[in-house]
């Protein structure tokens, strides 16, 4: 079906496709630097720990910055519009020596800083409190030794001045996004104890006086994690209630909950009582295991809340890191997913299956959410794709299939 008729499909409906895809545009989603080289950074060649595994060993992950910014620079251009890049700490460019995460500064981060100018693109942030000796038992905030919080809270400061920096350097506000691994492998004796832990050492860090134009800091919640399936410190509860009482975000991960649970249906409540959400886009398979975000359910009803809420009062960004597949192949897959579970959103008749609800029409409006499902999403993707002079459909993949044996494939 061309353009032309989609339009005059959805127009049936009250669906304005080229506001949608106005609307698409505007968009901005924030692409994970760590699926490019597994969570590996630049500090140490040992890999991911604490908590933290990537599966897989596909060959040509990126060893070096400028292998990273390159894989970056090549799955952007695969994809629609203009985004953002999310960067962990442990992603530091050092010159001569390795500076210790408690003494890391923005001259870490100034070459990602130019490159971010250069393309007219904004940064955002992560403390990294996992794969370092300090966090070798997988507790870090919530240390019961004092020295051991004393430096994960001055790299939480040292990280606050750095999004700072961001913000300042690139004039776009950065997300600084707070995850900790804390937890415990099997039934603790105290449960308290290690949660009063860690919201000392987070008050310690929030006393940084940070500017609140430039730095939007979130707390990000887990259920479980690898070596922490019995306890975990940053729970949901523990995050939603100190991220209210301190002024900051909470963040959702879709990987962080129950499988059987409907993070779709949590969002609604994060934008009532905080204003704005912030929100990790993930897929899980039994357990957080961050596979590479496909266009299922879960998927498609976060990108329908986003869409019904205002894409405005969201921050989106991308979180998962597959080693088993071509690393570049991963990030275009995953960001291009996402848009077209927006798109989709975009075209839902929203205004008029609401009205349904309301006067209680709930037959008309279950026969109208599937009989959606069919209408014509992809010749306005590809209306989409072909003004963004990007292709729509698969063809993108010849052109990783030539970086990965030009490129990836002779990393050795």
């Amino acid at each position: 079906m061309s353009y032309k008729e989609a339009q005059k499909a959805y127009a049936k409906l009250g669906v304005d496709t080229e506001k949608a895809i106005k609307a698409l545009q505007k968009i901005k989603i924030s692409m994970h630097c760590w699926q490019g080289d597994d969570v590996g950074g630049f500090e140490t060649t040992g890999g991911a720990s604490g908590g933290i595994q990537t599966t897989g060993n596909y060959p040509g992950k990126a060893r070096t910055p400028q292998e990273l910014m390159a894989d970056v620079d090549f799955a952007m251009g695969l994809i629609p519009g203009k985004h953002r890049l999310n960067l962990h700490a442990c992603y530091g460019i050092h010159k001569d020596k390795v500076v210790d995460r408690d003494k890391l500064g923005p001259e870490q981060f100034k070459p990602w800083v130019d490159w971010a100018k250069k393309r007219g693109i904004g940064l955002d942030f992560n403390p990294t409190y996992f794969s370092h000796p300090k966090a070798a038992d997988g507790l870090t905030l919530s240390n019961p030794d004092p020295k051991i919080r004393a430096f994960w809270v001055k790299h939480g400061i040292q990280c606050l001045k750095i999004a700072e920096y961001f913000g300042k350097e690139l004039k776009s506000p950065c997300t600084i996004n707070f995850w900790m691994p804390d937890g415990y492998k099997d039934e603790p004796s105290d449960r308290l104890g290690p949660r009063q832990r860690m919201a000392d050492s987070l008050d310690k860090i929030f006393k940084y006086k940070y500017n609140k134009k430039l730095v939007v800091p979130t707390l990000e919640s887990k259920l479980f994690g690898i070596g922490v399936e019995s306890y975990t410190v940053g729970s949901h509860e523990f995050v939603m209630g100190y991220a209210m009482k301190r002024g900051i975000l909470g963040l959702l991960d879709m990987g962080h909950f129950h499988i059987s649970e409907n993070v779709a249906d949590k969002i609604s409540s994060f934008l009532m009582f905080y204003g704005k959400v912030a929100f990790h886009i993930s897929r899980p398979v039994r357990w957080d295991s961050d596979h590479v975000i496909r266009q299922d359910d879960a998927l498609l009803g976060a990108a329908r809340e986003i869409v019904r809420m205002g894409p405005e009062n969201f921050i989106v960004a991308l979180d998962y890191f597959d080693a088993s597949i071509n690393r570049v192949a991963a990030w275009v897959l995953g960001m291009r997913n996402m848009q077209k579970a927006l798109l989709s959103a975009l075209l839902e008749p929203s205004a008029l299956l609401k009205k349904l609800q309301e006067s209680g029409r709930f037959t008309e409006q279950l026969v109208l959410q599937e009989e959606i499902k069919n209408y014509p999403a992809g010749a306005v993707w590809e209306e989409f794709c072909r003004r963004a002079n990007q292709p729509a459909g698969e063809e993108w993949l010849a052109d990783v299939a030539k970086y990965e044996q030009n490129v990836l494939f002779k990393r050795v």
